[in-house]
């Protein structure tokens, strides 16, 4: 991974999304099945995790791309050190 988080930032507001975000979550944390009101594009930046949606679960670990629709229901499992992803919402 050569960019670091301003250049996705920069990047990511340039292709139309509002926000640009670092989500940090914790060692083996799950969480339920849920949507969120805008679209969403990330990057995986450290740690791995475990994303269900669609009925297909993905291994996502650093360097990986990943993105969820709006309304999409879907539910991630984190790994044992956690993760970090930047992640890019899209509202409109």
């Amino acid at each position: 991974m050569n960019m670091d988080f301003e250049q996705y930032k920069a990047a990511q507001l340039a292709q139309g999304h509002d926000e640009v975000l670092v989500r940090e979550w914790e060692p083996n944390l799950s969480n339920e099945p849920h949507t969120h009101a805008f679209d969403t594009q990330a990057l995986v930046v450290r740690g791995e995790f475990w994303l269900t949606t669609l009925g297909q679960t993905h291994h996502l670990k650093v360097g990986d791309r990943f993105s969820v629709p709006r309304g999409q229901l879907h539910n991630e499992r984190y790994g044992p050190q956690g993760a970090t992803f930047w992640a890019s919402r899209k509202n409109a």
